[in-house]
Protein backbone atom coordinates (compact mmCIF):
# COMPACT_ATOMS: atom_id res chain seq x y z
CA UNK A 1 0.00 0.00 0.00
CA UNK A 2 1.36 3.33 -1.00
CA UNK A 3 1.97 6.14 1.25
CA UNK A 4 -0.82 8.65 0.44
CA UNK A 5 -3.53 4.98 0.19
CA UNK A 6 -2.22 4.83 3.78
CA UNK A 7 -2.91 8.78 4.24
CA UNK A 8 -6.36 8.45 2.79
CA UNK A 9 -7.45 5.52 4.85
CA UNK A 10 -6.47 7.31 7.74
CA UNK A 11 -8.17 10.33 7.22
CA UNK A 12 -11.65 8.47 6.48
CA UNK A 13 -10.68 6.36 9.78
CA UNK A 14 -10.79 10.08 11.67
CA UNK A 15 -13.82 11.30 10.20
CA UNK A 16 -15.43 8.62 12.00
CA UNK A 17 -14.16 8.27 15.45
CA UNK A 18 -12.48 10.40 17.74
CA UNK A 19 -9.85 7.28 18.81
CA UNK A 20 -6.36 7.95 17.64
CA UNK A 21 -6.04 6.77 14.46
CA UNK A 22 -3.71 6.80 11.48
CA UNK A 23 -1.51 8.98 13.33
CA UNK A 24 1.68 10.42 11.56
CA UNK A 25 5.34 9.76 12.34
CA UNK A 26 8.79 12.03 12.34
CA UNK A 27 11.23 9.06 11.88
CA UNK A 28 10.74 6.84 14.55
CA UNK A 29 8.70 9.35 17.22
CA UNK A 30 5.20 10.81 17.21
CA UNK A 31 4.92 14.09 15.51
CA UNK A 32 4.95 16.97 18.42
CA UNK A 33 1.53 17.82 17.82
CA UNK A 34 0.19 14.64 18.38
CA UNK A 35 1.80 13.98 21.07
CA UNK A 36 0.85 17.35 22.77
CA UNK A 37 -2.75 16.88 22.08
CA UNK A 38 -2.29 13.33 23.99
CA UNK A 39 -1.07 15.44 26.67
CA UNK A 40 -3.54 17.44 26.94
CA UNK A 41 -6.48 14.83 26.81
CA UNK A 42 -4.90 13.07 29.59
CA UNK A 43 -4.55 16.06 31.55
CA UNK A 44 -8.33 17.13 31.55
CA UNK A 45 -9.15 13.33 32.46
CA UNK A 46 -6.99 13.53 35.19
CA UNK A 47 -8.68 17.13 35.92
CA UNK A 48 -11.95 15.79 35.60
CA UNK A 49 -11.32 12.95 38.13
CA UNK A 50 -10.28 15.30 41.21
CA UNK A 51 -12.42 18.11 40.08
CA UNK A 52 -15.11 18.64 43.31
CA UNK A 53 -18.69 18.67 42.51
CA UNK A 54 -20.11 22.48 43.61
CA UNK A 55 -23.03 21.10 44.74
CA UNK A 56 -24.79 23.99 46.13
CA UNK A 57 -25.24 25.54 42.74
CA UNK A 58 -25.81 22.23 40.89
CA UNK A 59 -28.82 21.53 43.88
CA UNK A 60 -30.35 25.48 42.99
CA UNK A 61 -30.11 24.81 39.71
CA UNK A 62 -32.14 21.81 39.25
CA UNK A 63 -34.66 23.11 41.89
CA UNK A 64 -35.22 25.51 39.23
CA UNK A 65 -36.02 23.27 36.86
CA UNK A 66 -37.93 20.38 38.47
CA UNK A 67 -39.79 23.30 40.06
CA UNK A 68 -39.55 21.44 43.53
CA UNK A 69 -37.00 20.44 46.36
CA UNK A 70 -33.76 18.76 46.31
CA UNK A 71 -32.24 17.35 48.76
CA UNK A 72 -28.55 17.33 49.67
CA UNK A 73 -26.41 14.21 50.75
CA UNK A 74 -23.29 13.02 51.04
CA UNK A 75 -21.16 9.78 50.94
CA UNK A 76 -19.23 8.02 53.49
CA UNK A 77 -16.20 9.24 51.89
CA UNK A 78 -14.54 12.28 53.75
CA UNK A 79 -12.91 13.75 50.87
CA UNK A 80 -12.16 13.72 47.37
CA UNK A 81 -9.11 11.49 48.06
CA UNK A 82 -10.28 9.46 50.32
CA UNK A 83 -13.25 9.03 47.66
CA UNK A 84 -10.87 7.82 45.24
CA UNK A 85 -9.05 5.11 47.01
CA UNK A 86 -11.98 3.71 48.97
CA UNK A 87 -14.67 3.16 46.43
CA UNK A 88 -16.81 1.05 49.26
CA UNK A 89 -17.34 4.63 51.16
CA UNK A 90 -18.97 5.86 47.52
CA UNK A 91 -21.47 3.42 47.70
CA UNK A 92 -23.18 4.11 51.09
CA UNK A 93 -24.41 7.28 52.90
CA UNK A 94 -22.80 9.28 56.06
CA UNK A 95 -25.02 8.70 59.22
CA UNK A 96 -26.39 12.34 59.27
CA UNK A 97 -27.87 11.85 55.46
CA UNK A 98 -28.96 8.42 56.11
CA UNK A 99 -30.95 9.75 58.80
CA UNK A 100 -32.50 12.50 56.85
CA UNK A 101 -34.17 10.33 54.57
CA UNK A 102 -37.83 10.02 55.41
CA UNK A 103 -39.86 6.73 54.19
CA UNK A 104 -43.07 6.81 51.65
CA UNK A 105 -44.24 5.65 48.82
CA UNK A 106 -43.27 6.78 45.39
CA UNK A 107 -42.98 5.74 41.78
CA UNK A 108 -39.01 7.07 40.81
CA UNK A 109 -36.25 8.71 42.49
CA UNK A 110 -33.77 10.78 40.30
CA UNK A 111 -30.74 10.84 42.34
CA UNK A 112 -27.71 13.26 40.66
CA UNK A 113 -23.69 11.85 41.50
CA UNK A 114 -20.49 13.43 40.60
CA UNK A 115 -19.00 10.14 40.56
CA UNK A 116 -15.57 10.07 38.76
CA UNK A 117 -16.56 12.76 36.33
CA UNK A 118 -18.38 16.40 38.38
CA UNK A 119 -18.38 18.51 34.96
CA UNK A 120 -20.12 15.48 33.61
CA UNK A 121 -22.94 16.21 35.97
CA UNK A 122 -22.70 20.11 36.09
CA UNK A 123 -23.13 20.38 32.15
CA UNK A 124 -25.65 17.57 31.41
CA UNK A 125 -27.62 16.70 34.03
CA UNK A 126 -29.60 20.10 33.29
CA UNK A 127 -30.24 19.92 29.51
CA UNK A 128 -30.76 15.76 30.16
CA UNK A 129 -34.00 16.91 32.84
CA UNK A 130 -35.54 19.07 30.79
CA UNK A 131 -35.79 16.71 27.91
CA UNK A 132 -37.01 13.87 30.60
CA UNK A 133 -39.04 15.67 33.11
CA UNK A 134 -42.02 15.84 30.66
CA UNK A 135 -42.18 12.52 29.96
CA UNK A 136 -42.34 11.72 33.25
CA UNK A 137 -45.87 12.95 33.41
CA UNK A 138 -48.15 10.94 35.75
CA UNK A 139 -45.22 9.27 38.14
CA UNK A 140 -45.16 10.11 41.47
CA UNK A 141 -41.55 11.37 41.79
CA UNK A 142 -39.95 11.64 44.76
CA UNK A 143 -37.92 14.89 45.92
CA UNK A 144 -34.23 14.83 43.59
CA UNK A 145 -31.47 14.26 45.08
CA UNK A 146 -28.00 14.98 44.92
CA UNK A 147 -24.97 13.03 46.52
CA UNK A 148 -21.70 14.41 46.56
CA UNK A 149 -18.88 11.58 46.61
CA UNK A 150 -21.31 9.40 45.41
CA UNK A 151 -20.70 5.96 43.44
CA UNK A 152 -24.07 4.14 41.65
CA UNK A 153 -24.82 1.78 44.60
CA UNK A 154 -25.50 4.59 46.81
CA UNK A 155 -28.72 4.94 44.89
CA UNK A 156 -29.74 1.67 46.48
CA UNK A 157 -29.37 2.47 49.82
CA UNK A 158 -31.35 5.75 48.66
CA UNK A 159 -34.12 4.03 47.10
CA UNK A 160 -34.95 1.76 49.96
CA UNK A 161 -34.55 4.75 52.64
CA UNK A 162 -37.13 6.65 50.15
CA UNK A 163 -39.81 3.62 49.50
CA UNK A 164 -38.94 4.05 45.81
CA UNK A 165 -40.09 1.52 43.01
CA UNK A 166 -37.27 2.50 40.49
CA UNK A 167 -34.48 4.72 41.02
CA UNK A 168 -32.39 6.73 38.13
CA UNK A 169 -28.67 6.88 39.42
CA UNK A 170 -27.50 10.17 36.86
CA UNK A 171 -23.24 10.00 37.75
CA UNK A 172 -20.24 10.87 36.08
CA UNK A 173 -18.54 8.42 34.24
CA UNK A 174 -15.18 7.49 34.74
CA UNK A 175 -13.08 9.81 31.89
CA UNK A 176 -11.47 8.42 28.92
CA UNK A 177 -8.94 10.21 26.19
CA UNK A 178 -11.55 11.60 24.34
CA UNK A 179 -14.66 11.93 26.64
CA UNK A 180 -13.28 13.37 29.72
CA UNK A 181 -17.19 14.74 30.59
CA UNK A 182 -19.35 11.24 29.96
CA UNK A 183 -22.71 11.57 31.60
CA UNK A 184 -24.16 8.06 32.60
CA UNK A 185 -27.62 6.46 33.90
CA UNK A 186 -28.42 3.35 35.68
CA UNK A 187 -31.93 2.08 36.21
CA UNK A 188 -32.75 -0.15 39.05
CA UNK A 189 -35.83 -1.97 40.02
CA UNK A 190 -36.91 -1.73 43.61
CA UNK A 191 -33.48 -0.54 45.02
CA UNK A 192 -32.26 -1.74 48.22
CA UNK A 193 -28.04 -2.32 49.14
CA UNK A 194 -27.09 -5.76 47.37
CA UNK A 195 -28.49 -5.42 43.86
CA UNK A 196 -25.74 -5.95 41.43
CA UNK A 197 -24.91 -4.30 37.85
CA UNK A 198 -26.53 -7.42 36.18
CA UNK A 199 -30.14 -6.16 37.59
CA UNK A 200 -29.38 -2.91 36.50
CA UNK A 201 -29.75 -0.72 32.78
CA UNK A 202 -27.15 1.63 31.79
CA UNK A 203 -27.09 4.72 29.52
CA UNK A 204 -23.52 6.00 28.95
CA UNK A 205 -21.97 8.83 27.32
CA UNK A 206 -24.52 11.21 27.44
CA UNK A 207 -23.47 14.49 26.20
CA UNK A 208 -23.44 16.57 23.37
CA UNK A 209 -20.65 14.73 21.29
CA UNK A 210 -21.85 11.81 22.25
CA UNK A 211 -25.91 9.77 22.93
CA UNK A 212 -28.08 13.52 22.48
CA UNK A 213 -29.97 14.76 25.75
CA UNK A 214 -33.68 13.78 23.38
CA UNK A 215 -32.66 10.04 22.53
CA UNK A 216 -30.83 9.56 26.00
CA UNK A 217 -34.24 10.44 27.34
CA UNK A 218 -36.12 8.64 25.21
CA UNK A 219 -34.42 5.46 26.21
CA UNK A 220 -34.82 6.29 29.73
CA UNK A 221 -38.55 6.81 29.53
CA UNK A 222 -39.03 3.32 27.74
CA UNK A 223 -36.43 1.47 30.21
CA UNK A 224 -38.87 3.30 32.90
CA UNK A 225 -41.62 2.55 31.72
CA UNK A 226 -40.85 -1.08 31.12
CA UNK A 227 -39.44 -2.00 34.26
CA UNK A 228 -42.42 -0.79 35.76
CA UNK A 229 -44.47 -2.24 34.07
CA UNK A 230 -42.95 -6.07 33.78
CA UNK A 231 -41.06 -5.10 37.46
CA UNK A 232 -37.34 -6.21 36.83
CA UNK A 233 -34.56 -4.50 35.37
CA UNK A 234 -31.48 -5.99 34.14
CA UNK A 235 -30.57 -8.42 32.22
CA UNK A 236 -34.19 -9.51 31.87
CA UNK A 237 -35.45 -6.58 30.63
CA UNK A 238 -32.77 -5.66 28.32
CA UNK A 239 -33.81 -9.21 26.81
CA UNK A 240 -37.47 -8.35 26.37
CA UNK A 241 -36.82 -4.51 25.45
CA UNK A 242 -36.58 -3.10 21.55
CA UNK A 243 -33.28 -0.31 21.50
CA UNK A 244 -34.25 3.02 20.42
CA UNK A 245 -31.89 5.07 17.89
Amino acid sequence: MSEIQHQDIAVRLRALTPARVGLGRTGVSQRTRDLLDFQLAHAKARDAVHARLDAAALAASLAEISGGPVLRLHSAAVDRKTYLQRPDLGRQLDQVSRASLVPGECDLVLIVADGLSAIAVERHVGPLLLELLPRLEGWRLAPLVVVELGRVAVGDEIGEALGAQMSVVLIGERPGLSSPDSLGAYITWKPRPGRTDAERNCISNIRAEGLSYALAAAQLGYYLTEGLRRRLTGVDLKLGCKVIR
